[in-house]
């Protein structure tokens, strides 16, 4: 398969004329994965029709409130005081989006932060669609441990150089994201778009500074002091049904790698009015899983119970639309 791949990648016969014209890779770091959470930094490597780097850009952004978990994308409230306001450096962003599909890994993330720091803005991202990275390796069929990117940046041979920063997380997608188009294109894989529709749904819940004067910095024992979460609020409405929305009571539960940082992910289920469950039962409504073949125990048990199963992508999306509860 790899084989094939590679020559596929290098040597298409012809390129399918339905292909976007242009690519706008983009990586953001955020303060979290809230509807408040901001971006603190962004990414953009424009790429022509045939994924050939044309520029890069890059920018810090001052979130005016606290960074967030420091020990992963490494930007402290010091290293922030004097960087834009997303207002002020929004223009720039979207002349760097405008007119292009908008690519990024686990791209429903990415364009949900984007939408909303453009709504706060009062404006909107000129962006009509994405294509995510997970869903084109998956109708690639590459051969994956799981999907994280640097799973995929070492397919590729792609070197990544400081991780969770845009900048290079960027770059290392733009340069992974090239052959996966060209292996697309000569095998006559239709890409895997979707719609971007501007967001109007966010919240600036405020951030108190601190009593130093500046916003406060995360720790990793401090800004999220506890995962025993409290008993969700509502009833379980029972199991997810394809192509329906979930609705909150949901029992949902995680199995696996995730390309966002689980404890991250399962706060945002949490935040939707979900039930994230440690354990899986005749009672889980979903359990999500980017390896649906592997021989976890909540997978096995996933086959026995028949336990609805979706990937970290669509469960993405399914976020978007959560029901609120009966009654």
């Amino acid at each position: 398969m790899l084989e094939d791949l590679t020559t596929a990648a290098s040597s298409p016969t012809t390129w399918p004329t339905a292909y976007p014209q242009g690519y706008a890779v983009v990586d953001v770091e955020t303060t979290g994965l809230a509807r408040d959470d901001r971006i603190i930094s962004a990414a953009v490597y424009r790429l022509d029709a045939r994924g050939e780097v044309e520029d890069h850009w890059y920018t810090t952004v001052n979130p005016e409130r606290d960074p967030g978990p420091v020990w992963i994308h490494g930007l402290t409230s010091e290293a922030l005081e004097g960087a834009p306001l997303f207002q002020d450096i929004a223009e720039e962003f979207a002349t760097r989006l405008d007119g292009r599909v908008l690519v990024a890994h686990n791209a429903v993330f990415d364009w949900q932060m984007i939408a909303r720091e453009y709504a706060r803005a009062k404006s909107e991202a000129p962006v009509r669609q994405r294509l995510c990275t997970i869903a084109l390796s998956k109708e690639l069929g590459l051969p994956l441990p799981n999907h994280k990117l640097e799973s995929l940046a070492a397919h590729f041979g792609v070197v990544q150089q400081r991780a969770h920063h845009a900048l290079d997380d960027a770059r290392v997608l733009a340069e992974a994201f090239r052959p996966s188009l060209r292996a697309a294109a000569a095998r006559g894989v239709r890409l895997p778009l979707l719609e971007c529709r501007p967001l109007t749904e966010w919240s600036d819940r405020p951030v108190p500074r601190q009593s130093g004067g500046g916003y406060g910095s995360y720790r990793p024992t401090s800004w999220r002091p506890s995962r025993k979460r409290p008993a969700c609020p509502h009833p379980n409405p029972g199991r997810y049904e394809d192509g329906k929305p979930l609705k909150q009571g949901m029992r949902v539960a995680f199995s696996g790698d995730t390309s966002v940082e689980r404890d991250l992910l399962e706060d945002r289920a949490v935040e939707a009015g979900l039930h994230v469950a440690t354990s899986l039962s005749r009672l889980t409504s979903l359990l999500v899983t980017n390896d649906p073949d592997s021989a976890t125990s909540k997978v096995v048990k996933a086959r026995q119970f028949d336990t609805p199963v979706v990937d970290e992508a669509a469960f993405g999306q399914l976020l978007r639309d959560v029901e609120p509860a009966d009654g």
